[in-house]
């Protein structure tokens, strides 16, 4: 993901690490729920706060698409951050080659 090579490697390993947190337990610090489809994981690292939006494909036996991430600089997320993943997630959905 070109949003997580961008970061500083310090930065880069502690959202992974958020990531990873968040797959093993539910914790509203490190994943919120935007909406219907979108999810937030929320990682906050020396005064940024770093996030990736993602949706889960449930078919896929719980799989989370992680769709882009950002620097979120206030403290709601901007509704274009929201449509831009629910784009990517029509355009993965529709893209996405059936399985067996």
């Amino acid at each position: 993901m070109e949003f997580l090579m961008e970061l500083p490697m310090a930065a880069r390993k502690k959202v992974l690490y958020n990531v990873e947190r968040a797959s093993e337990r539910n914790d509203p610090e490190l994943m919120k729920k935007l909406d219907t489809d979108i999810w937030e994981f929320r990682t906050q690292y020396h005064g940024m706060q770093y996030r990736l939006l993602a949706f889960w494909d449930k078919q896929a036996s719980r799989l989370v698409i992680a769709t882009h991430g950002f620097i979120k600089k206030t403290d709601k997320v901007p509704g274009s951050e929201i449509q831009r993943a629910h784009k990517l997630r029509e355009r993965y959905f529709t893209e996405k080659p059936n399985r067996p």
